[in-house]
């Protein structure tokens, strides 16, 4: 049985720039707040060909949507800092389209404008990274 992906999980996969391709797909996002401190991530979907020119299967594709440990900061609650960062360096550990690593089991997971999205507490980030193909 097929498990059920957000509409744009293709074109998010398909895009030359995986962190673009979410923030197109995605859209606007103005009339949303993100509370407390939570952070809004959108989940990243590995590209459908592969280095060696592989293309994946969608099913394969549709798991990084339920499997994906790394997502794009989209959004973050006016708290979302951490009580043991600096006054200087409050919330920087997720700022504004940067790549993040989480557990899975910390998300709330849900689909925003066909969009895999997660919300998940800024205290259970646990990386930053640069290149978000380094994890998974």
């Amino acid at each position: 049985m097929s498990i059920h992906s957000a509409p744009k999980i293709l074109e998010i996969s398909q895009g030359a720039d995986p962190k673009q391709a979410i923030i197109n797909a995605v859209g606007d996002l103005s009339g949303i707040d993100v509370l407390a401190d939570l952070v809004l991530l959108g989940t990243f979907i590995r590209p459908e060909k592969t280095a060696g020119g592989i293309i994946r299967p969608k099913e394969n594709i549709d798991e990084d949507e339920h499997q994906g440990k790394v997502g794009l900061v989209l959004k973050k609650g006016p708290i979302a800092y951490g009580d043991w960062e600096s006054d200087e360096d409050l919330g920087k550990n997720a700022t504004l389209h940067t790549w993040v690593v989480y557990q899975t089991a910390n998300t709330w997971k849900f689909q925003l404008n066909g969009v895999p999205c997660s919300v998940v507490p800024y205290e259970r980030l646990r990386l930053r990274v640069d290149d978000p193909t380094k994890v998974f």
